[in-house]
């Protein structure tokens, strides 16, 4: 049934562009753990919500190979930018053709380290920020960009139900879905912003700053 119901979606979504299913492709024949590429419904997603946001600057936590960015880069205003943050170096190579390929190579920036190192030293005000790096350290992504997104801007925080193992009672002995767990908490008990978790893929939480 789960089967029929994607092919459903996919049928009755947008179609994949060729530069996203060429990347989703050789991501997943070329490079570590491709379960962590976007991909279509998601990336589609991100990118009507970044078209309906149409947003001058935002922040992605997690380039890897550049799908999700790619997809966000499309709703930014004419004249915005993308702030892209992989602590990999090996991936820069794929995300900057493909981000070539796709035409947003000049809408975007891509960061090289860590993003407790990176974004502390951003003057850039954040309309939207998409978090999809360490799970482990969702918590601190949260505090270090919370003060640089305008009011009345998102945050969105991807792999939110972890594959259903955030309710597991051997959830909290491992680090990375312990990192989701506390990531979650820290958005349900903070009254500073409104917030809606989405089972799409492996979910995500959308947050908007009151």
């Amino acid at each position: 049934m789960e089967k029929k119901l994607d092919k459903y979606i996919r049928e009755h979504s947008s179609p994949e562009d060729k530069v996203l299913e060429e990347l989703y492709r050789q991501t997943h024949l070329y490079v570590v753990n491709p379960n962590m590429v976007s991909g279509h419904i998601q990336g589609k997603f991100l990118e009507m919500l970044s078209y309906m946001i149409q947003p001058s600057c935002i922040l992605e936590i997690g380039t890897y190979t550049g799908y999700s960015a790619i997809c966000l880069a499309r709703g930014l205003k004419s004249d915005g930018q993308l702030h892209t943050i992989e602590v990999n170096d090996e991936l820069n190579e794929m995300s900057n053709h493909y981000f070539a390929l796709a035409g947003v190579a000049d809408r975007v920036t891509l960061h090289t380290g860590r993003a407790q190192d990176v974004i502390p030293a951003m003057k850039c005000t954040f309309d939207l920020v998409f978090i999809d790096g360490d799970k482990r350290e969702y918590c601190e992504y949260y505090n270090l960009v919370f003060d640089k997104v305008r009011k009345g801007g998102f945050i969105i925080a991807d792999n939110v139900l972890w594959g259903g193992k955030i309710e597991s009672e051997e959830a909290l002995k491992d680090p990375q879905t312990k990192g989701v767990v506390k990531f979650n908490e820290l958005v349900r008990k903070d009254h500073r912003v409104e917030k809606i978790v989405l089972p799409l893929r492996d979910g995500l939480m959308l947050i908007r700053k009151k």
